[in-house]
């Protein structure tokens, strides 16, 4: 099964290097065929022509450029246009995800035929380096609304850290979110249409160049919007966006 890794950069010229070739020496490593697909979001630093040359030392590598409109939400959605494997990870561009995570996720994958995968840093065996304080506390209490109101006991859901299936992917389109809401939108989603999971404790490990794209004080809205929607997806869409089953063939008697 081909593995496809949906990257978003945004001004991540000194962090990309590192976050490629980690990626890269590691599935190798393990033998998985897959393709690292990276969206420079309309960057306004050297991001551009740094993936350029990293296409001739990472093989699987593909990028592109994102004309517009921009923000990581239409940087992942240009990516998940794009990729062709048979499976896709969303992964950041700043090493805060860890590779090794992935080649669990993609096992789990196989193992047990899940439609998707999702990291929980907060479960037995995740963990967090350098994670700030207050974004800590408003990511315990956001994820403990969502589980509340949404009735699930997924612990991590504004992890962007997941693994789905094309066909998966195929069935939460078309998406909505032009920002990280979309970190939110795409397991809800999925919990929401009946298709299955399985969750893996991963790390988390601070960014070691530049900042957070993640502006808490502009997303509070915005992650609202989502959760409203996959609600009123739940209780009242009568399951006309569900996953749908594959037929059971007749037993000939």
């Amino acid at each position: 099964m081909k593995l496809s890794v949906v990257i978003p950069a945004y001004n991540e010229q000194e962090s990309i290097p590192e976050t490629l070739r980690s990626l890269y020496q590691t599935l190798s490593k393990h033998g998985i065929p897959h393709e690292i697909c990276v969206t420079n979001d309309n960057s306004k630093d050297q991001t551009a022509q740094v993936l350029q040359q990293l296409t001739y030392e990472i093989p699987t590598l593909v990028y592109y450029t994102n004309p517009g409109p921009n923000g990581f939400g239409y940087a992942v959605r240009y990516g998940l246009e794009r990729f062709t494997g048979d499976c896709v990870a969303i992964f950041m561009a700043d090493m805060s995800d860890d590779p090794e995570d992935l080649v669990r996720f993609y096992n789990k994958m196989l193992e047990g035929d899940y439609d998707c995968v999702f990291g929980s840093r907060w479960n037995k065996g995740g963990k967090v380096v350098d994670y700030p304080e207050l974004k800590k506390v408003i990511n315990r209490v956001a994820n403990f609304i969502v589980r509340v109101l949404m009735g699930i006991r997924y612990n991590d859901t504004t992890n962007a850290f997941k693994l789905y299936k094309r066909e998966t992917m195929e069935g939460l389109k078309p998406f909505l979110s032009p920002h990280f809401n979309l970190t939110v939108e795409l397991p809800l989603k999925a919990i929401v249409r009946g298709y299955n999971y399985a969750v893996v404790p991963n790390s988390w490990t601070n960014r070691k160049y530049g900042e957070s794209k993640l502006k808490i004080k502009e997303m509070g809205s915005r992650y609202f919007f989502i959760l409203l929607y996959c609600l009123i997806e739940k209780f009242f869409s009568r399951g006309d966006f569900r996953k749908k089953t594959k037929p059971v063939a007749p037993v000939s008697r």
